[in-house]
């Protein structure tokens, strides 16, 4: 692609050098991975800035550079290099219109569906994708566990990738036959413009709680990076939202796509009723246009109704046959780490990916409605490092509140001081059925020879996680693992 076919496209304010018959061979955001005929993008990251890396990006004959900070790089040193400097407004905005161009638009070749909300993004997007591949079609997956192309697996970094790696693996799932994909769209990736210009065919919004106010400093903002996926939805593409979410009309407000929502309310287009749920499963009763199917699923949970129902309308929107979709959501096996059930005959345990007040909360009410006063209720847990601090102490409450004993521990701490975290969460608790141990593999393993006979230990936090973050550095953890381990299976 020449230099000047990506120009005419962006908003440029100031041009250096010549652009004239430049050929592109790809673009980079990491300077590290910079070439010949590169284009490198500079971006403020969390970290660190990428405009401190041009000098190294035109050291590797770069052939553009995109910024936002123009006193970034001496004029000179771009014309020395024989580069092309292009000064942006939004650096992250552009580097998606770029990417969106270099990969020839490749969202428009493809069915896309969009999943974003607080909770339930990763099991909707599990059911939706079964859903699909039980009519028999080849369905590519991005989001928070791993990235799938079909039944290829490949490792998953960030919920939703850069924009130009999200653009480069749609081509790749469109070239490999993926006639429908399933995206996680979250905040932050909608906010840093990772999925500008990507053309969603449908999208979900499952519900919204409080949740990563670190990022967006308040709930506002919250919800107006979610409701950026519906407000760049043409009219032609599909809306589904949880109308029993409060919020739900808030984020569809500016929304110009068609609107069905889902819920209990006899109102709603899909509407749900008759949920029941215990160990083995969930089933309960949609109704769609006058018509009531029977659903049923192996994934425990009221919850998973709503996220069911989400991946009902969704399929049945583009088309699939009844029988196959509720043979699909039937078929859905067990999410990792989402209230995940594992049983030594004498206690259960329940390893769940709730690290937000909200999912916290509903994964211990599910676990309340299935136990009797017999059984004990534990709950282990933490919140990690560098992360929303206004949430600790509001899970130590809903914790202690749920559970008969609550053991603190750590999470993934990152850079902060285990034991400062576990204080934030002790200052939210009044009752005094708690303690720590920090050590996370020592908490699971006291809380599994503590519990007693048919007890339901709840380890919560990280659910598929298969490591810890301590220091900046990621070892080797498993809270599925140290439980069966602990409980001899």
């Amino acid at each position: 692609m020449l230099l000047t076919e990506i120009l005419n496209k962006v908003q440029v304010i100031q041009l250096v050098g010549n652009p004239d018959e430049r050929k592109i061979t790809g673009i980079e955001y990491n300077s590290q991975n910079v070439g010949q005929g590169s284009i490198f993008v500079a971006i403020k990251g969390f970290k660190t800035d990428g405009h401190h890396f041009i000098q190294e990006a035109l050291n590797k004959n770069a052939a553009a550079i995109v910024v936002e900070d123009n006193s970034s790089i001496p004029d000179s040193a771009i014309t020395n290099s024989n580069a092309v400097k292009i000064l942006v407004p939004d650096s992250r905005k552009t580097l998606a219109e770029i990417s969106n161009l270099f990969y020839s638009e490749p969202s428009k070749k493809i069915n896309l569906i969009g999943i974003t909300g607080t909770n339930g993004k990763t099991t909707t997007a599990y059911f939706v994708k079964n859903i699909f591949e039980t009519a028999g079609n080849k369905v590519g997956l991005i989001g928070t566990i791993m990235n799938y192309i079909g039944e290829e697996v490949t490792e998953s970094k960030l919920t939703t990738p850069e924009s130009k790696d999200l653009n480069r693996m749609l081509v790749e799932m469109n070239q490999t036959g993926c006639k429908y994909v399933v995206i996680e769209v979250s905040s932050h990736s909608l906010s840093l413009r990772r999925v500008h210009g990507i053309n969603f065919s449908s999208a979900i919004f499952t519900n919204i709680t409080a949740e990563h106010l670190d990022f967006h400093q308040n709930f506002e903002n919250y919800l107006s990076a979610k409701k950026l996926l519906f407000d760049t939805l043409a009219e032609s593409s599909t809306a589904i939202y949880n109308a029993d979410d409060l919020h739900g009309i808030d984020v569809l407000k500016d929304c110009n796509a068609v609107k069905f929502s889902f819920g209990t309310r006899a109102e709603f287009d899909f509407r749900i009723s008759d949920v029941s749920f215990d160990l083995t499963g969930t089933t309960f009763n949609l109704n769609f246009q006058n018509k009531t199917h029977s659903i049923k699923t192996s994934l425990v949970g009221d919850f998973n109704s709503y996220n069911a129902a989400s991946s009902f309308a969704v399929a049945k929107l583009n088309g699939l046959d009844d029988d196959l979709i509720v043979e699909g959501i039937k078929s859905t096996l067990q999410v990792p780490g989402r209230f995940e059930v594992l049983t030594n005959g004498t206690r259960k345990v329940v390893i769940d990916y709730s690290h937000t007040p909200d999912s916290l909360e509903k994964a211990l009410l599910v676990i309340r409605k299935l136990t009797s006063k017999d059984n004990r209720v534990l709950t282990v847990f933490g919140c990690g490092g560098n992360r929303d601090k206004q949430k600790r102490p509001v899970m130590g409450k809903i914790a202690t509140e749920l559970s008969d004993k609550v053991i603190l521990t750590s999470d993934n701490p990152r850079f902060e001081n285990p034991e400062m975290i576990i204080e934030d969460i002790k200052s939210g608790i009044i009752k005094d059925n708690y303690k720590v141990i920090e050590n996370r593999e020592e908490a699971i393993a006291n809380a599994i020879y503590e519990s007693g006979n048919d007890a339901v230990i709840l380890i919560a936090g990280k659910g598929h996680e298969e490591y810890q973050e301590i220091d900046g550095v990621r070892k080797h953890f498993s809270d599925r693992q140290t439980a069966k381990s602990y409980m001899g299976i």
